[in-house]
């Protein structure tokens, strides 16, 4: 750990891989409704270098920590609580030592799983439990189709359906598929496949991929069915032509979701799904991982030692 007053963090000066750097920087003071949290773990996700208008920025908005110090204001948490959130996406993320974060958008921490596979939860968990039961209202016994359910979102949306009542088909890699049947899907189709051709009168479905998945999905749903994308947004015309209803959205920090998704995890109805860690100092490696190799839920970096 650095000295009282500084900290380590990665800064990424764009969307390259080579603009990742450590620095030495000033520790940030929470301001008002704020929370300094010396983090544990964060998480990144895929494609998050090309969000920014301006940089530098740090990346990882997934984060996992204990509260080190309060702004003012701050009424519900306490210093020494374990906390787990999303930081919203127009501030710093987690790749730090330390990071200020508003208070309403943490949550303490699951007790039953550690601080890196809290980290893994947030900005999947959150995904998934906004897409299912805020935009697609789900309900018991619907048929729920779900697009990469190895993923980073998936493999949450998949347990999420599955806890809701839901009869889940997900599609994932050969590889991942005795994997996606552990987490409750009925039926795993080789997402290399035709899909399609395997499945129909879907209720809803989840698309994290896009493209041509996406134009592929319509016809599998029944009149009156729901495609949420959260990779591409969908089209008007074609949720209007095939009688479906088309939703994109952005995932939002929500304390309230994140106390549900970790009493979830506290009755071992959800489990974190970790794909890979790497310490601080690797975060290109991480980024680099995340982006090259095919990866079963989130990539991880560890921070500090709990």
């Amino acid at each position: 750990m650095s000295s009282t007053s500084t900290m380590h963090a990665v800064y990424a000066y764009g969307s390259d891989l080579t603009a990742l750097t450590d620095e030495t920087l000033p520790r940030p003071t929470p301001g008002p409704g704020e929370v300094l949290v010396a983090v544990r773990a964060a998480a990144i996700t895929a494609g998050e270098l090309a969000w920014p208008d301006t940089w530098p920025v740090i990346p990882a908005h997934d984060v996992s920590g204990v509260v080190a110090a309060l702004g003012p204001h701050v009424v519900d948490l306490r210093v020494g609580d374990e906390v787990y959130g999303l930081i919203g996406f127009d501030r710093n993320g987690a790749a730090a030592e330390y990071v200020t974060v508003l208070a309403t958008d943490l949550a303490i921490k699951p007790a039953t799983i550690d601080h890196v596979g809290a980290a893994s939860l947030p900005l999947g968990g959150l995904t998934a439990w906004q897409a299912l039961i805020d935009h697609a209202h789900l309900e018991k016994d619907q048929h729920v189709l779900i697009h990469g359910g190895a993923g980073g979102v998936g493999a949450y949306a998949v347990q999420l359906a599955v806890h809701h009542g839901a009869r889940v088909t997900a599609t994932a890699s050969a590889a991942d598929a005795e994997f996606v049947a552990g987490l409750g899907a009925g039926l795993v189709i080789d997402y290399t496949g035709r899909f399609e051709e395997q499945v129909t009168d879907v209720d809803i479905v989840i698309d994290t991929v896009g493209g041509d998945t996406m134009t592929r999905s319509w016809p599998v749903l029944r009149p009156g069915g729901v495609l949420i994308g959260v990779a591409d947004p969908p089209q008007e015309t074609a949720a209007a032509a095939h009688g479906a209803r088309g939703v994109y959205f952005v995932v939002e920090p929500n304390m309230h979701e994140l106390i549900e998704l970790a009493q979830l995890v506290d009755a071992a109805v959800l489990r974190p799904v970790v794909g890979r860690v790497f310490p601080l100092a690797d975060t290109a490696a991480a980024f680099k991982a995340q982006r090259d190799s095919h990866i079963r839920g989130k990539v991880v970096l560890e921070v500090a030692a709990a």
